[in-house]
């Protein structure tokens, strides 16, 4: 019974807000060079390049499951130190945060099971990625 009122709370709040206009932003604006600037990331924006004022924070929120956790994202370049992004509160999510040092570009990569790993299953060794590349300006 309880899944069933806070899936019908869910929907109801989803349907209260639909036809109505935003008016607010959306969480990204685009430069004229066409580079995206998102305060968070996610599984959906791999393959996204996305820009950085020094200065600035970017974190990113991948979610997992136990069966196909994400790997530590891992960032090649230069331009971002690594903050502390809290804690992960479910098995296999990858969180980071990053904080613009200096000018630079930077990759931010990660990798996870296409197929779970389920035991006494027939294997699957495909490998999903995601990354994005951050230009710090």
């Amino acid at each position: 019974m309880r899944r069933s009122t806070t899936s019908f709370a869910v929907a109801a709040l989803l349907l209260a807000g639909c036809g109505t206009e935003s008016g607010g932003d959306s969480g990204a604006t685009v430069s004229p060079s066409g580079c995206a600037s998102v305060p968070e990331l996610h599984a959906s924006d791999s393959g996204r390049t996305v820009c950085l004022a020094v200065g600035g924070t970017v974190r990113v929120g991948l979610d997992g499951t136990k069966s196909r956790p994400w790997r530590p994202v891992k960032a090649d370049g230069s331009g971002l130190a690594a903050v502390n992004s809290g804690f992960v509160l479910l098995p296999g999510d990858a969180n980071a945060a990053f904080r613009a040092e200096s000018k630079g570009h930077v990759r931010l990569s990660s990798s996870r099971p296409l197929c779970a790993t389920d035991s006494g299953r027939v294997a699957c060794q495909g490998i999903q990625e995601w990354w994005v590349t951050v230009v710090v300006k």
